[in-house]
């Protein structure tokens, strides 16, 4: 007799909780990442999350785990863990356990599950399996030669033909393409990702990718194509626009296939003299200025086999540009194709050319489907804003007069021809086309269609948020907007005028984007990029990669340096892994010896200060607030954060030495900046004084004092900010751990002065560079974006106890500010998915909560709460219930919850 559906719903959860754990491993890492190819760590590190089973059982954790991994899926399926079974492991970690089983060889791929136990020691079944592969380990791995083209002229492309014996169990293609690759295989592109390898500095580092070419493969002959751009690799001169020029050597290639038959045997495909090149199509490549393709220099069928190649030359051998070749460890995640923007409008200018409105501004590859005569050609010009004659204007983009950025598309036949860029993207909304004949008398070419693919990052999004609030929920879009256009393999300022990694973005925006983004692993490769640009003195420069040297404070400003102290500390209190912390202790302690020696009595009094502050002046320099006092201020916290990590890493001595250099400063920086008679900072700017409350250098005595200079200068300057970059993100830490995220609300909430709002109704779709949206700034930075932080963070209320890293334990404590009436935000932490949701109706206030496995939480609710069960009060604190929890789900009400609090 067959039961009914929730018959054995329940008989199958009765069963299963009867038979193992209340847990399930899932959601299986290698790294950061979930089966990666080309991991070059000889020692891998593995991380799980767990479900309950059934699914929304509470209270459970991990007691104990094994892991098993085999060179084969048989005898993982099999339980013979060949080449590691850690046996059964007591401990309740889950992330960034080390592999420490027989070493593993260079391409090698293997196979891994794990099983816990859970609190009352039952045992789960055995994850699903998960797999990794090794990229190339050692430099005698890599077989093959740089190679590049015998002429500089076009673009080169590049093509070997191989034979592929019956039997082929699995191919991998290792390839470096510098600056940018795009790789075919019998004629078709393998892989996804675009703009590949990721930027770095490659005199010190280069970015090989790992690519399963089985697929794409068949027996008997094929043939491998690489088509290269320039990127940041080299920068050409030229009237095109140009942050800067500089080359790090001819564009080259270095590639290896490996391929592996069902007998056993193994081949290897490298770089060699059997390799030919030839000018290819791309004809002027810059990361800055456009791409320009000539569609008649296409040779159809080059990138498959029987091409006859003849007219070509073979490839040339030349020495690398001098980094090493490193994989997964160094690499952000691959930049690819998200949505499509079709115009929401377009029109034509009295010289014919054609605008096209794109409704968003975004990180945009152009796509345009032309037909007309052969020869005939297309100029594409994006732009942020448009002139009052409909034009679009390069002016936010640092292109005057405009068509310094551009694309151009020329021909090849008569007929319909789609074209999109390869190695080119910009910042824009709209672009505007301009057609050119083949002849001068001949007929212009039509465009018959045209659209723009969002490129970004492929980084997860880990974060949700939204509210009552319409006007802050268009805000969490805007700065959102923002954050995605600059996630590419660097975290650009800007995706157009400089593209360049200015560091003081990682660590003031790192908390706002780690919400939004699992960035464990772009952090991971950014600081291999400070560490790479860190000169020998210990200075680590403005930007990294360092393409071109700066002078003054724009190459040299503690707030931007610091992003290579801070930045760690970040990581591991976002992801509980401290493998930052451990590898760049001793160049982070370098950086802080160098501050060392620019001090003065432990003051620092140089670099760019609260930059695009709002004062009498355009923005730019600090205005409001000296420099010397941020500058010492992230001395002092740099300090503080080597004293916290040298106690992480073990080291008693030196955690001990600066603790006691970080008093030193902390004394002096108060000598220095605090006013006893204002009992404030200096000047009493929002950042004068935010900065000392936030980072804990205002003395507890003081701090009550300074907390209301600093709310009556946002009442004074009329509900307004004045803070700018630097000072933005700590006016909001100082006022929301303050208890005055009402102040915040208020300052936010308005669209009448310059801000989040005012950028809104100034028509902005995403972040501007400045608060009040002024045209000459760039108009897609996500510099200022700091606000998304707080709605995660306090108006969501989901916090990590700094006890407990990683959000191991974890804190829930919303602000109920302003006329909210509700919030609903959930984050994808490194243990899994937490959730705040609140709703205030009249006086009652309900809360519900979701809280992942294997971790805790405290839990602050107004007033007096009515729990669920499993929730323990463990006090009352300042008119607030406190709960302490494990993992599940919860639902809180209050019955006299105050209209604000």
């Amino acid at each position: 007799m067959m039961l009914k559906p929730w018959l054995a719903f329940l008989f199958t959860t009765l069963l299963a909780a009867a038979a193992g754990a209340a847990l399930a491993p899932t959601g299986l890492k290698c790294g950061f990442c979930q089966d990666p190819l080309g991991v070059d760590e000889a020692w891998p590190r593995l991380s799980w999350q767990m479900r309950a089973t059934p699914p929304g059982q509470g209270g459970q954790a991990q007691t104990a785990y094994q892991i098993m991994v085999a060179s084969t899926t048989n005898l993982l399926a099999a339980n013979n863990g060949d080449l590691w079974d850690s046996g059964k492991v007591r401990s309740d970690s889950s992330l960034g356990i080390a592999y420490a089983g027989f070493p593993l060889a260079s391409a090698q791929q293997v196979w891994w599950k794990v099983r816990v136990w859970d609190r009352s020691g039952k045992r789960s079944e055995w994850s699903s399996t998960a797999t990794w592969t090794m990229g190339l380990l050692n430099p005698a791995d890599w077989r093959g030669a740089w190679l590049g083209a015998p002429t500089n002229s076009s673009l080169p492309m590049f093509r070997r033909e191989f034979v592929v014996r019956p039997g082929l169990q699995r191919a991998l293609v290792f390839i470096c393409g510098l600056g940018q690759y795009e790789v075919s295989a019998n004629g078709a592109k393998v892989g996804d990702a675009l703009l590949s390898p990721g930027w770095t500095k490659y005199n010190k580092t280069c970015l090989y990718d790992t690519l399963d070419l089985t697929a794409c493969l068949k027996t008997g002959a094929n043939a491998l194509g690489v088509m290269l751009g320039n990127g940041m690799y080299q920068v050409p001169p030229g009237p095109r626009y140009k942050k800067f020029t500089g080359s790090f050597g001819p564009p080259k290639l270095i590639v290896q296939v490996h391929l592996s038959y069902a007998d056993g045997t193994r081949e290897i495909i490298a770089t060699d003299p059997q390799w030919r090149t030839a000018p290819g199509p791309i004809t002027f490549s810059s990361v800055y200025g456009g791409e320009d393709f000539d569609a008649r220099r296409w040779p159809p069928g080059w990138n498959q086999p029987g091409f006859d190649d003849s007219s070509w030359q073979p490839a040339m051998s030349l020495s690398g540009p001098g980094g090493d070749l490193r994989g997964l460890s160094c690499a952000a995640p691959p930049v690819r194709a998200f949505e499509m923007h079709a115009p929401i409008a377009s029109w034509t200018l009295t010289n014919g050319d054609m605008v096209f409105d794109l409704g968003q501004n975004a990180a945009h590859v152009p796509q345009v489907t032309v037909r007309g005569p052969a020869d005939s050609r297309v100029w594409i010009f994006p732009g942020e804003l448009t002139n009052l004659d409909g034009s679009v204007s390069q002016g936010s983009m640092g292109a005057n007069p405009p068509g310094l950025i551009r694309c151009e598309y020329t021909k090849a036949t008569d007929g319909v021809e789609a074209w999109s860029p390869r190695f080119f993207y910009a910042g824009c909304r709209y672009a505007q086309a301009r057609l050119f004949p083949a002849t001068p008398l001949g007929a212009l070419p039509v465009i018959q269609s045209f659209g723009a693919v969002v490129v970004r990052s492929s980084a997860q999004p880990v974060g949700e948020f939204e509210c009552s609030n319409e006007l802050f929920d268009r805000i969490h879009v805007l700065v959102r907007w923002a954050q995605r256009a600059n996630l590419m393999s660097v975290l650009t300022d800007c995706p157009h005028r400089e593209r360049l990694g200015w560091l003081e973005e990682y660590h003031l925006n790192g908390p706002s984007l780690r919400y939004e983004f699992d960035l464990a692993q772009f952090f991971t490769k950014g600081m291999n990029d400070m560490a790479d640009s860190q000169l020998a003195n210990g200075l680590v420069p403005d930007i990294a990669p360092e393409y071109t040297v700066f002078k003054d404070g724009f190459r040299d400003s503690p707030e931007w340096g610091s992003a290579f102290v801070i930045v760690p500390w970040q990581q591991y209190q976002f992801t509980g892994d401290g493998e930052l912390l451990r590898r760049h202790y001793e160049g982070m302690k370098r950086y802080v010896a160098f501050l060392d020696g620019k001090a003065t009595n432990h003051i620092l009094a140089y670099g760019l200060g609260d930059w695009y502050d709002l004062g009498p002046r355009p923005p730019g320099l600090a205005q409001l607030t000296p420099v010397a006092l941020t500058a010492t201020a992230f001395y002092y916290y740099d300090t503080w954060i080597l004293a916290h990590t040298a106690a992480l890493l073990d080291r008693p001595t030196e955690a001990v030495e600066f603790t006691k250099q970080a008093g030193v400063i902390r004394a002096a920086f108060n000598r220095e900046f605090f006013n006893p008679a204002t009992r404030a900072y200096t000047t009493g700017s929002q950042c004068a004084n935010a900065i000392p409350l936030a980072l804990q250098l205002c003395d507890p005595t003081n701090r009550v004092a300074v907390l209301d200079a600093l709310v009556a200068d946002v009442r004074r300057q009329g509900n307004a900010l004045t803070a700018g970059d630097v000072g933005y993100r700590f006016l909001l830490r100082a006022l929301a751990e303050n208890g005055r995220s009402d102040v915040i609300f208020a300052m936010n909430n308005q669209s009448e002065r310059p801000g989040y709002g005012y950028q809104l109704k100034m028509g902005a779709t995403s972040l501007t560079e400045a608060w009040n949206a002024r045209r000459e700034s760039s108009q897609n930075h996500f510099m200022l974006g700091q606000i998304n932080e707080w709605f995660y963070h306090d108006l969501a209320g989901i916090q990590c106890d700094p006890t407990g890293p990683g959000f191991k334990k974890i804190i829930i404590r919303p602000a109920f500010v302003g006329d909210l009436a509700w919030v609903n935000c959930t984050y994808q932490s490194a243990y899994g998915l937490i959730v705040s949701h609140w709703r205030r109706d009249g006086r009652q206030l309900a809360l519900d909560v979701t809280i992942p496995p294997n971790t805790t939480a405290t839990i602050y609710v107004p007033g007096k709460a009515v729990q669920t069960r499993g929730a323990k009060l463990s006090r009352v604190e300042n008119g607030l219930s406190v709960f302490a929890v494990g993992p599940g789900d919860y639902h809180f009400v209050t019955k006299t919850a105050p209209e604000s609090l």
